[in-house]
This record gives structure tokens, sequence and C-alpha cells, in this order.
């Protein structure tokens, strides 16, 4: 435990000097606080893209005249307990989520979590009703055409949605995956409130005991945002990575002449040729 000498050493101290006194001790506390927050990004990020997925692709599920009736009270039920789900975790305050969640589950059900498994907890179910809106997008973004041809070769959904329609559709909300991710950086510190020994909690306990803000906060502040910044980073190159080049050869063709190279179409020119194919279809129809 830190004796008064010492605490009146640090409060003693300037801007800078304190700044630096942090640092050298509490530096291992920074970096053990911005640990936790990254894995509890990272991890419910993950665990709520999952979620989400499986609450799109539900939704998602078409009900034919000719199914069994059972069949259709089923998925009724199902998407009104989803649209109660999507609704309360989008309409509340995460802080105020993990209250009922870590407390609730405590009192009224008798389950015992800790802190850190809880702020798992609390970090899925929430980036899941975000993430399955998203992915809900996603798929209706997809052209109708190519389900109806998975279809007319005897495909069921779940075969279309993980062959055909996700993988396009999982590049077009790759965007929103690392917004959320970046935002669960940030939002983890709302976890302070169940004593999950984040970063923020951390910086609390900094301040609180050498009778500093504004220095330890600033130094959260730089972590935070060089978190986000290189998670930013990596996302955007991994998505120019998926994307390939701009220019590309045609099998068989010579290799070194010009017009064997073809720019890859704009989402301009992919519009135009789904309004082209949609034309063409309508007219046979």
């Amino acid at each position: 435990m830190m004796n008064i000498p010492v605490l009146l050493a640090g409060t003693s101290k300037n801007f800078w000097e304190m700044v630096v006194y942090l640092l050298q001790v509490g530096g291992k506390d920074f970096l053990l606080g911005a640990e936790k927050t990254i894995l509890l990004a990272v991890v419910g990020t993950a665990i709520g893209c999952i979620i989400g997925f499986l609450v799109g692709i539900v939704q998602t599920i078409p009900i034919q005249p000719q199914d069994l009736l059972i069949k259709k009270i089923f998925l009724k039920i199902v998407r009104i307990i989803m649209s109660v789900y999507i609704e309360v975790f989008r309409g509340t305050p995460m802080i105020i989520q993990a209250v009922v969640i870590f407390y609730g589950s405590q009192e009224a059900l008798g389950i015992n979590m800790t802190a850190m498994f809880a702020g798992f907890v609390i970090i899925s179910i929430n980036t899941g009703a975000y993430m399955s809106e998203s992915v809900r997008g996603g798929i209706d973004s997809i052209d109708i055409g190519q389900t109806e041809a998975a279809k007319a070769i005897g495909m069921t959904h779940f075969q279309t949605m993980f062959s055909i329609v996700f993988p396009q559709a999982l590049r077009n909300i790759l965007p929103q995956i690392g917004n959320n991710l970046i935002i669960n950086i940030k939002d983890s510190s709302v976890l302070m409130i169940i004593s999950v020994a984040e970063l923020f909690y951390t910086t609390r306990t900094l301040a609180g005991t050498y009778y500093k803000t504004y220095e330890p906060y600033l130094i959260t502040c730089v972590i935070y945002l060089a978190m986000t910044f290189t998670c930013s980073r990596l996302l955007r190159w991994y998505e120019k990575k998926i994307d390939g080049p701009d220019s590309y050869n045609l099998a068989g063709t010579d290799t070194t002449g010009a017009a064997a190279q073809k720019k890859r179409p704009t989402g301009v020119t992919m519009q135009m040729i789904n309004r082209k194919y949609n034309e063409q279809r309508s007219a046979m129809r």
C-alpha cells in the first residue's frame, strides 16, 4: 500500500512531472486496464457478430403460403422474440443493461457471475442487437436473382445464405463490424459500474489515489485514441485486402497485353448491371 510521504510527493509535482510520475508508478496498471478493454471489445464483438448473424438469417427465412401452419406460427413467435430483443437492447443504455444483468441475475435468478464474465455477456448481447439489423440490411442488399437461382437448383434457405448470399453480404457489413469494435472499445468504460477493472476503472483508481484528475485522464485519452486508431487502420487494411487488386487478368488470355487487363466494376457499374438484369428478367416474365 502506498504510504503518505509518497502520495504527498506525487501531488506536489507540476503537470508534466505528474504525467511522467503516473507513467512510472502506474504504467503497469494502465497497460493491464487497456489489455482488459481490448479483450472485452474483441471477444464481445466477435460473439455479438455471431448472434447478429444468426438473428439476421432467421429474420430473412421466407414464409411460403404452402408451409405448414406450425412452421408459420413458430417463425412468427421467434421473430417477435427477436424483435423484442433488438428493441430492448438498442433502446436502453449499456450502463443500465450492465446493472440489470449483473445484479439482477444474482437477486432474481441466483446466478453469481464474475464482473469480467458479466462484461463479456453484456457487450456480446448488446452488439448482437445492433449487428442483427446490419446483417439483415446486408442480406437485403444482395440481388434477389441470386437467391432465386439458388432455389432453382434445389438449394435450401440456409445453404443459399451460407454459400451464396452471406459471403457477399459480409463484405458489405464489414465496415459496420469494425465500427462496432471501435464503439465497444470506448463503451466498455461503462462496465466500471459493476467493478470491471478495465482502463477507465483503473484511471479512476489512480486519480483518487493521487488526488489528480487531469493528468491520469489525459493519459487514458491517449491510450483510447491509440487503440481505436490502430483497430481502424487494421480493419481498413483488411477491407482493401479482401477487395483484391483494382485490375485483374482473365484466365486463358495474354497477361502481357493491355487488352487482358480489366478494371473491377465500380459500385455505379454494378448498379447499372443489376438494373439491366432486372429489366431483362421483368421482360421475360
